[in-house]
């Protein structure tokens, strides 16, 4: 429970404070119950602080985008939370704090908002919600392999400063993203070894010994060359394998027999496309199962294109 205070700090210090009700006026009835707050939202886990036994008195502002304050007290065996949303106040008392964790599998989930190389762009973007899944729970909420992975995070030619996920306006960046770890390196040099591409092996040492920018860019550039595909292969399978213990989402009856009429017409796409010698792969976009986003169902076809030194895909949705 002390974790999961410390946990409540941060999210206040970073003004957020994203409670699920039920959907009436932002009040809480006046019965006992739990209340849970938003904390890790995104494709790999869902994640809430839990008020146990708790009541919640004042109004809650659902939209507010302001300042936060808030004091933490206790009497006796009860906890007393106040929050201050401008000037609307709202308390909530509380017998015990509790993190609940769900993760899910994301190895096959992926949105393609930026053009261009989206291979790239989808591993950047799984490699950093892992990142934030490992930051905000905790190693022991992350496979063997994820612990691995979550180091490219900090590997620049794979990031968001050579590959952003989603367009620029939309970035945060992480302190100096140009500047690599010797873990990052040093994970892809192992990688690296794993497919025997010597060549990339060679410019890995190098730049663990210089960190310029250059550096980093001519090392993107190798990443969508035809020839260091199977070490993007490879980090892609490590990806999938390293989440398949997870669940996937489920959601109501009908939503889940449309996701599964759409999955079962991109099967027999993409059975198609491969006896056509295409190379294709199958992913899906989804909301979220216990908070609104504005995220709907999709299923894509990242199919290969035919070409010469570079790799080149094209996206299309199952509709």
């Amino acid at each position: 429970m002390e974790r999961a205070f410390v946990m409540l700090a941060e999210l206040l210090q970073q003004e957020q404070f994203e409670l699920l009700l039920p959907e009436d006026d932002g009040t809480e009835s006046s019965e006992d119950g739990d209340i849970r707050l938003v904390y890790l939202m995104n494709d790999a886990v869902e994640s809430f602080l839990v008020f146990k036994e708790a009541k919640m008195t004042g109004k809650y502002l659902r939209d507010y985008e302001g300042m936060l304050d808030a004091t933490l007290s206790k009497e006796e065996e009860i906890y007393i939370l106040t929050v201050w949303q401008d000037d609307q106040a709202l308390t909530i008392f509380f017998k015990q704090l509790e993190l609940e964790a769900h993760l899910y599998e994301y190895g096959t989930v992926a949105h393609f908002w930026v053009p261009g190389y989206e291979y790239l762009r989808l591993l950047e973007y799984q490699i950093a919600i892992l990142r934030d899944k490992y930051d905000y729970l905790g190693e022991n909420y992350c496979t063997d392999i994820e612990k691995q992975l979550v180091h490219l995070a900090d590997f620049p030619p794979l990031n968001y400063t050579c590959y952003p996920a989603v367009p620029e306006k939309y970035l945060v960046p992480r302190g100096d993203g140009w500047r690599p770890t010797k873990a990052a390196i040093d994970v892809m040099i192992e990688l690296a070894k794993e497919v025997k591409d010597k060549s990339l092996v060679g410019a890995l040492r190098f730049y663990r010994l210089f960190h310029h920018r250059w550096v980093t860019k001519r090392i993107a550039k190798m990443l969508h060359q035809a020839k260091h595909q199977q070490l993007v292969a490879l980090i892609s399978n490590k990806v999938i394998k390293g989440t398949c213990g997870y669940p996937r989402r489920h959601f109501d009856n009908p939503t889940d027999n449309e996701l599964k009429d759409q999955m079962t017409k991109a099967e027999k796409l993409q059975k198609k496309l491969r006896l056509n010698g295409l190379k294709t792969e199958i992913y899906r976009e989804e909301p979220f199962t216990t908070a609104k986003d504005s995220l709907e169902f999709h299923v894509y076809l990242m199919i290969d294109e035919k070409c010469g030194k570079n790799r080149y895909v094209r996206i299309e949705e199952v509709k």
